[in-house]
């Protein structure tokens, strides 16, 4: 089962890609330059920054390679060497970010990481960083042959629908089913407190619920709990809230939020396994919130060392520019929710 690539002119991408080492095994570009978001005009998307990321195997090869082509792309942690950035880039979500690039005429922004680490964040959602990302629509420019790294993709979507099932209602929309899906890597992100224009899930969803369809049209319809209409491009679920679809529904989630949930249910010195507590919390009324509660545990950690980590990718110039944009995006979404 291939993840599905939306189909559209990706010239401006690969030109982009032409700049850096070819060594990928998956490169791909997402976001509001990729994607038009509710509030923003087509000139709009024209300018904003290209965000990618590509994934290497040898992540200090790949940037001592980089280093001889963009060395200008890295901060003062180039005179440190290929091996020093692999090691910053280990820490937090595994992937490294040169932002404010120009490339082509455009801002780029880019994050390297490791493909070991990505198909670890895809399986057992680790970080959920790029995974979370990969729950959204994304366009993929550069995809080798790695069947596990194929597998770990569709695994991830899968584990999504699953998670948005379980904090869902009974029955709900297929734009609700989305929603919650493109929430999921904002949970417990502190950015989405400081940095971030708060309509963003809603932004990324309502203009693109076809992109959403696309990624997700294969798993729902091999889901048995819901009848996915598509040639009327509708969906309609009914969930298993019983204890028991509950728990087989968590049993299915990845490995890090399962552990999450057993160490928000389980109290200290009790030592349960966690299929035990995963059968007691499908029985709680707040299954829902319960993992939730477990995501955003996975993501405030990731978030908080992330983006820590910019001062040193990006050093402080770059870093101040970076939030004020940033900032500034945030502030321009809430005066238009209050006009």
């Amino acid at each position: 089962m291939a993840l599905p690539v939306l189909s559209s002119s990706a010239v401006k991408f690969r030109r982009v890609l032409a700049h850096f080492p070819q060594e990928l095994s998956l490169a791909f570009a997402y976001g509001s330059g990729v994607f038009r978001q509710a509030g923003a005009s087509a000139e709009h998307g024209e300018t904003n920054m290209l965000d990618f990321v590509f994934a290497v195997d040898d992540a200090v090869t790949w940037h001592m390679t980089n280093l001889l082509k963009n060395r200008s792309h890295y901060s003062f942690l180039k005179f440190f060497g290929p091996k020093k950035i692999t090691t910053v880039q280990r820490y937090g979500a595994g992937i490294y970010y040169n932002t404010l690039v120009p490339c082509n005429g455009r801002m780029i922004k880019y994050g390297v990481i490791s493909t070991d680490a990505l198909i670890e964040d895809l399986f057992h959602w680790k970080t959920l960083y790029v995974a979370g990302r990969l729950q959204k629509p994304v366009k993929i420019l550069a995809q080798n042959e790695n069947s596990k790294l194929q597998a770990a993709l569709v695994s991830n979507l899968k584990s999504a629908v699953t998670a948005a099932f379980l904090m869902l209602p009974e029955s709900f929309s297929e734009e609700d089913l989305y929603m919650q899906i493109a929430g999921l890597s904002y949970s417990g992100d502190f950015r989405m407190i400081i940095g971030e224009d708060k309509s963003k899930v809603q932004n990324i969803v309502k203009p693109n619920v076809a992109h959403f369809q696309k990624l997700y049209s294969n798993i729902l319809q091999d889901c048995p709990q819901v009848v996915y209409k598509h040639h009327l491009g509708r969906l309609e679920a009914s969930i298993d809230k019983s204890p028991e679809g509950q728990f087989t529904q968590l049993m299915a989630l990845p490995k890090t939020l399962q552990q999450k949930i057993t160490a928000l249910v389980n109290p200290p010195g009790k030592n349960r396994d966690v299929e035990e507590i995963l059968l007691q919390v499908a029985h709680d009324p707040d299954c829902g919130f319960v993992v939730h509660q477990g995501i955003s545990g996975i993501v405030r950690s990731s978030s908080l060392v992330q983006s820590a980590k910019t001062i040193l990718t990006a050093g402080a110039k770059k870093s101040v520019t970076y939030s004020m944009k940033k900032l500034y995006k945030m502030t321009k979404g809430g005066l238009k929710k209050t006009s």
